[in-house]
C-alpha cells in the first residue's frame, strides 16, 4: 500500500503565490502521521506551499489536511482523486469543525487529533473497512512518536525544526478556533519535548503552540530545561507577559530570539469586541521595550474589522506599530470561522455575505463590519500592509543592533513582497481551482 499525504494551499500561499522561502517552515501534521504509519506502507508528502501537488500520484490512499481557507481546494482534489479510484481521507481543522460537510467529499473524516488512531486507520484501509468518522479518545500527549522529518524536502523550508509542546489555549477569544479544536489544554512532558529538540541538527527551534506560556509553571520548567541546549527558539505568547519579568528573563536565558504576540488591536473598544480581555491590562510599549532589552524580536499581529473599529483604525494602527517598533507586524481581517463565537454572532445578525470557504484566509472581508463597508475594510487592510512595509517604515522599526538582524531584514523583505502582491489576489484569482481537472 502507498499513502500520499497532501497539504493543499490557498492561492496566496501556494509556492507560486505571495510568500518567499524565508517565511515557510515545515508543517508538523503530515510528518507526524507518517511516523504513525506502519513500516510496510510507503509514504510520500506533498506540501503545496513549496511545490505542486502532482495529479498522477502513485498512491492507493490520499490523506489531506485542511484549514477553512483551503477547504474548497481540498474538496476539489478529493473529487479528482476519488474519480481516479483512490481512497481519500480528510482531517485537520476544517473537517474537525465541519465533519458532516467534509464526509460528502471523501471516504473518511478524522475529527481532531489522530496520532494514536492512525495505525488503526491504516489497518482499516488494508481491510477495505474504512469508517466514515474517526475520533481519537486518548488525549494524552505522552510518549508521542517523533515526526518523520526525514521525508521532507528540507531545502524548500527556512527550517524543518518545528515542534509543539502544548495543544490548545486557556483563553477564549471570540474569533479563535482553538477552543473548538482543543476543548482541553494539553501538555507534553517537558523532558520528552527536550529529547525531541536534542535530535535537531541546526540551532533554531520553532514552537508552533497557540500559547506557549498558557501554563506559567510548565513554561518556566520548559525554559529552564532548554537553557543548556543553547538553541535559538521562536514561539507564540500573549501580551500579559509584560507583567512577568521572571518569565521574560527565563525566555531570554533559554535562547528565545523571537515571539509572535497577538496584540490584535490598539483600542480597548476593539479588544472588548473580540473578547481579548487579557490585552486590556497590557502596556504594549512597555512590553516591546522589555523584550527588545533582551534582544527578543516580536512578530506582532493585529486584526481589523471588529465592532470597535472605524475607518481611522488602519492609519492609527500603522502609526502605533512604528512607534512600538514591532519587528515584524502582521495584519489580518477578522474572519468568522465555523464553530467560533464570532461566527455564531455574525450569523445570527445576518452579517456574513461570503460562503466560499476559500475567502476565509484572514486577508479578505467575508462579513459586513459595523462602522465601515466590507470594501473599506478590505482596502484598509491593504493600506496597512503597504504603509508598514515601505522601506522607510521597515528601517524605523528594526534599525537597532540585534544578533538576529539578518533574520529580521530577510523576513521583513519577505512580508514586503507579500504586501506588494496582496491586492492582486481578488475573488477570481483566489477561487480559481481550474488547475485541478473536473473528471
Amino acid at each position: 500500500m502507498k499513502i500520499a499525504f497532501l497539504a493543499p494551499a490557498g492561492a496566496m500561499y501556494r509556492f507560486n503565490g505571495t510568500f518567499k522561502k524565508a517565511l515557510h517552515y515545515a508543517p508538523l501534521t503530515l510528518t507526524t502521521l507518517a511516523a504513525y504509519t506502519p513500516e510496510d506502507v510507503e509514504v510520500e508528502i506533498f506540501d503545496e506551499t513549496i511545490e505542486k501537488i502532482p495529479l498522477d500520484l502513485d498512491a492507493d490512499v490520499v490523506v489531506m489536511t485542511s484549514i477553512t481557507g483551503t477547504a474548497e481546494r481540498v474538496y476539489r482534489f478529493a473529487d479528482y482523486f476519488r474519480k481516479k479510484g483512490k481512497k481519500v481521507i480528510l482531517g485537520g481543522p476544517h473537517p474537525t469543525l465541519c465533519p458532516e460537510e467534509a464526509i460528502s467529499y471523501c471516504d473518511s473524516v478524522i475529527i481532531g487529533r489522530s496520532e494514536n488512531l492512525f495505525t488503526e486507520i491504516v489497518e482499516d484501509m488494508k481491510n477495505d473497512n474504512l469508517k466514515n468518522f474517526y475520533i481519537q479518545k486518548n488525549n494524552s500527549l505522552e510518549n508521542l512518536k517523533l515526526p518523520k522529518r526525514s521525508i521532507l524536502k528540507k531545502d524548500r523550508y527556512v527550517s524543518i525544526n518545528s515542534i509543539e509542546a502544548t495543544k490548545g489555549c486557556t483563553l477564549d477569544c471570540s474569533f479563535c478556533v482553538g477552543k473548538a479544536l482543543y476543548p482541553n489544554f494539553l501538555k507534553r512532558p517537558v523532558m520528552e519535548v527536550i529529547r525531541e529538540i536534542e535530535t535537531f541538527e541546526k540551532k533554531e527551534v520553532l514552537f508552533i503552540d497557540l500559547n506557549l506560556i498558557a501554563d506559567v509553571d510548565y513554561a518556566k520548567k520548559l525554559f529552564l530545561e532548554l537553557k543548556p541546549l543553547k538553541k535559538w527558539w521562536f514561539g507564540l505568547a500573549t501580551s500579559n507577559l509584560v507583567h512577568d519579568d521572571e518569565m521574560i528573563k527565563l525566555m531570554a536565558d533559554s535562547g528565545c530570539k523571537g515571539l509572535l504576540i497577538g496584540f490584535e488591536a490598539i483600542s480597548k473598544e476593539s479588544l472588548k469586541a473580540m473578547n481579548k480581555g487579557i490585552n486590556l491590562l497590557a502596556d504594549y510599549h512597555l512590553l516591546m521595550k522589555k523584550l527588545h532589552s533582551y534582544n527578543i524580536a516580536v512578530n506582532g499581529t493585529f486584526t481589523f474589522g471588529s465592532d470597535g473599529d472605524d475607518k481611522d483604525v488602519f492609519k492609527r494602527t500603522v502609526e502605533e506599530v512604528i512607534k512600538m517598533k514591532v519587528d515584524l507586524p502582521r495584519y489580518s481581517i477578522l474572519t468568522p470561522f465555523p464553530k467560533t463565537k464570532l461566527y455564531d454572532e455574525l450569523e445570527r445578525e445576518g452579517r456574513i455575505f461570503e460562503r466560499n470557504w476559500t475567502m476565509y484566509d484572514v486577508q479578505h472581508a467575508v462579513f459586513h463590519p459595523k462602522n465601515m463597508t466590507a470594501d473599506e475594510l478590505q482596502e484598509g487592510g491593504i493600506y496597512a500592509w503597504r504603509e508598514t512595509y515601505k522601506f522607510s517604515s521597515i528601517f524605523k522599526r528594526i534599525a537597532r543592533f540585534s544578533i538576529i538582524a539578518p533574520i529580521l531584514l530577510s523576513t521583513n523583505l519577505g512580508y514586503r513582497h507579500y504586501a506588494d502582491k496582496l491586492e492582486s489576489f481578488n475573488y477570481q484569482k483566489m477561487t480559481d481551482n481550474s488547475d485541478i481537472p473536473l473528471l
